[in-house]
């Protein structure tokens, strides 16, 4: 019974890890989308795509990459 306490870390600790930063990826890329949304209404358009390109990444990262493909697949035990 003391085996399964640091199994079941093993198992948690990289879930708890890759949902945090999908939640941090995603949150930035959607504060850059908005602020490209705000210097395209100031005019700098320069500006603007590169943050709106950045956001996408961002974006992709946080809820494809690793929430869809890590963060879902390891709840539902889908391997990949």
């Amino acid at each position: 019974m003391g085996t399964a306490i640091p199994e079941l870390l093993a198992e948690l600790l990289p879930m708890v890890a890759y949902t945090i930063a999908a939640g941090v990826l995603t949150v930035i890329g959607f504060a850059a989308e908005y602020a490209s949304m705000q210097h395209i209404g100031a005019g700098e358009t320069t500006v603007a795509f590169w943050l709106a390109a950045i956001g996408c990444v961002m974006l992709y990262a946080g809820v494809y990459g690793l929430g869809y493909q890590k963060v879902l697949a390891r709840a539902f035990g889908i391997e990949q």
